[in-house]
């Protein structure tokens, strides 16, 4: 039976998907650059993976002579310090799960690996395309090496935030206290399905890669900004107790609200720092202002925006909202001539703006500058895709060609 199943072994291949998550309460520093421990709690809301999502296939063999990645189809560096610390870590809690015992029916932890990964969003534009990534990779090798485990603690290895993809809803990565990193884990705070009206609106205005990569900015943040300090310190605890008492009460004002000052609180870090880092550009300070003249007119938050260390700019809204607020960016920032594909994603209905609200919120458009809006809503964690006509990789454990 043994040599049946090391023949059937012959090639061992699982592929998982995982989302994208958006910070609320946002996370910038490390305590510890090698574990990727912050230097404060963060909050996140999960998107779901109908819109943003990264699928990963990872295969092992013995023909395999050695380990291998494909991103987006095209061949990349294995060895990138970060794939290493997750594989590391996948096949050191494998072995500890075996007590040491090489079991002849689990998959051989000395074979090589084949890594497939592949987005379906722009890499490296302020989408947290490496949440995703990273959160896929440790899943899908979770699932090969049949470890069921509290994972987000290796996903964190890969990227900081990708801890937050391991669940779905809305997410605490807890900063931990423990100088190992065995704390600093994520949790989740509620289910995808707790706030059903929640609706999240992606305005991509570059596909852009960023000026200055996160990891580098955040460090040099935690060197240089007295504001960082007192931020991790002082206001994000409180903030992360007040955010998590609005995601419980569904209060759309207070999450609005806070979501909003800490994205501005985030980017003042940034400009404290020094030299200083812009992530965001005369585009997303013009939406920032819309959102504020929009608001303003209805005399509550109806919208509230938040942004990455990128220029594109997440919108929150109750679903009610979504119609007229979306006419509204679409006056603000005609399409130049996507008019057709200019809202991608969750359906959104037709609206008539009123003339009072055309002439105080829709100030001097710009036409062209939203290349499109991606419609999503909050949705679950990481999936193990069953069908294998989905896998990345094929019975050679090379990358299909993706017709």
């Amino acid at each position: 039976v043994a040599a049946a199943m090391a023949a059937e072994r012959a090639l061992a291949m699982a592929t998982c998907t995982a989302p994208v998550n958006i910070a609320v309460i946002k996370y910038w520093g490390k305590r510890d650059t090698d574990l990727i421990l912050p230097i404060n709690s963060s909050l996140s809301v999960t998107l779901h993976q109908d819109q943003l999502k990264t699928t990963t296939t990872a295969a092992a063999s013995r023909d395999f002579t050695e380990d291998r990645l494909w991103l987006n189809g095209q061949e990349a560096d294995v060895g990138h310090p970060r794939v290493q610390a997750c594989l590391r870590e996948v096949r050191r809690l494998a072995r500890k799960r075996r007590g040491g015992a090489e079991d002849t029916a689990a998959l051989s932890l000395s074979y090589k690996i084949h890594i497939a990964s592949e987005n379906n969003f722009p890499t490296a534009a302020g989408l947290a395309s490496s949440a995703a990534g990273y959160a896929c990779l440790v899943s899908a090798l979770a699932r090969l090496y049949g470890l069921e485990e509290e994972l987000s603690e290796v996903a964190r290895r890969g990227s900081g935030s990708a801890c937050r993809s391991m669940f779905g809803g809305f997410v605490q990565w807890q900063r931990g206290e423990r100088p190992d990193g065995s704390d600093s884990l994520a949790l989740q705070v509620a289910p995808e399905t707790h706030w059903p009206e929640l609706r999240v609106l992606v305005l991509v205005v570059s596909g852009e890669k960023k000026p200055v990569g996160s990891t580098a900015g955040m460090q040099t943040s935690v060197e240089t900004s007295p504001l960082l300090k007192h931020r991790a310190e002082v206001v994000v605890p409180e903030r992360l107790a007040q955010m998590m008492q609005h995601i419980r009460d569904r209060d759309f004002e207070g999450f609005g609200q806070l979501a909003m000052r800490d994205s501005n609180q985030f980017h003042a870090t940034c400009l404290d720092t020094f030299p200083p880092i812009f992530y965001l550009t005369d585009l997303s300070r013009h939406i920032i202002a819309l959102a504020h003249r929009y608001n303003a007119h209805h005399g509550h938050t109806k919208v509230a925006y938040t942004f990455d260390a990128g220029p594109n700019a997440v919108i929150f809204a109750l679903a009610d909202a979504v119609a007229e607020f979306v006419e509204v960016v679409r006056r603000s920032f005609p399409p130049a001539t996507n008019g057709d594909q200019f809202v991608r994603g969750l359906p959104v209905g037709s609206a008539t703006l009123s003339q009072e609200l055309v002439a105080a919120v829709v100030t001097e458009p710009v036409p062209g500058a939203v290349q499109y809006i991606l419609h999503t809503k909050p949705g679950p964690g990481p999936q193990l895709v069953d069908d294998p006509s989905q896998h990345l990789l094929g019975a050679d454990g090379l990358p299909r060609s993706r017709a």
